[in-house]
């Protein structure tokens, strides 16, 4: 009895070598393990209680959203005179152009635009393609809204006025890059006096002027409706939703200041938009159409001297 006990340890024994053996010759063969079915699994994979909490933290803009800020300026190491240096401000996906546009038609209250959308990629493309696309609206339907408000006069004599592009993109690109320009070097100033300012690098600024700019696109196709009250109506939601997107990204900028200081810097981010908005608005489809009054003028002057001569 001993010894078959003995001869089939010793047989056991051998299998497992030559398992094992074949084991370290072959690491990539598949294993069958035998448990019990009414064992419970010490393991398990439970459900990822953290991931909403950490979703929620980098929509409110905790730390982390800072270290992605560092790791992104990292990644932008190249020297300036370079091709690759300008390509970075370009490198933006779809989806995060169209959830910055969205940020910028739906502001959140309480939510920073930089830190929710821009500080992980500030980008160039999309204030760049925003502004080009304004540019063409206004000029575009400033013609058609002069065409249809004199359509049957018929002293009036169409005329379509290019010049309007040109100024449009003066004034757009101007304000773009200018304003933005403005406020950032008074930003760094004020930092230098109070040290708790939130700070702004100049291409985040310029990211959430260009994209507040995007409600603007819609609501001047809208402004060819030949209705002065409709017109006013539009310009006052489209400077209520864009104004509301640029007062609440920089008054955590600047509510640690001198309150008379923050306030005056927010009301006069709002009064220039409100000035180009109602500039727009005024010049574009607003004005007079001087082709049409010089030719209305000039009737009446040929009618009295035609009768003189007579």
């Amino acid at each position: 009895m001993t010894y078959s006990l003995k001869v089939a340890q010793e047989a056991a024994e051998a299998e497992f070598g030559d398992t094992t053996t074949s084991l370290a010759a072959n690491p990539d063969a598949t294993t069958i393990s035998i448990e019990d079915p009414g064992e419970t699994p010490k393991h398990k994979p439970g459900p990822l209680r953290g991931l909403g909490r950490e979703e929620d933290d980098e929509l409110l803009g905790n730390d982390d959203s800072d270290k992605t800020e560092l790791l992104a300026g990292q990644k932008k190491s190249s020297p300036f005179w370079t091709f690759e240096y300008y390509q970075t401000f370009f490198d933006v996906d779809t989806h995060q152009v169209f959830d910055r546009i969205k940020g910028s038609l739906l502001p959140i209250p309480g939510k920073n635009f930089v830190r929710l959308y821009i500080r992980s990629n500030p980008d160039l493309y999309g204030p760049f393609w925003i502004c080009a696309t304004l540019v063409f609206a206004i000029a575009i339907s400033g013609n058609l809204s002069n065409f249809l408000i004199h359509l049957g006069e018929k002293t009036y004599h169409y005329v379509p006025e290019f010049r309007k592009v040109s100024i449009a993109a003066t004034i757009i690109y101007a304000y773009a890059w200018l304003v933005p320009l403005a406020l950032w070097g008074f930003l760094v100033w004020r930092n230098s006096k109070v040290m708790n300012i939130v700070s702004y690098s100049f291409l985040e600024i310029v990211c959430v002027y260009g994209y507040s700019l995007f409600i603007y696109i819609p609501t001047a196709i809208l402004w060819i409706i030949p209705q002065k009250a409709v017109r006013w109506v539009l310009v006052m939601i489209a400077l209520a939703i864009s104004g509301s997107v640029l007062a609440m990204t920089f008054w955590p900028a600047v509510r640690e200041d001198n309150r008379r200081i923050a306030l005056a810097t927010i009301v006069t981010i709002v009064l220039l938009h409100m000035l180009l908005s109602v500039g727009c608005l005024a010049y574009f489809f607003d004005a007079p159409e001087m082709d049409h009054l010089l030719t209305s003028t000039a009737a009446p002057n040929q009618t009295v001297v035609a009768a003189k001569s007579s």
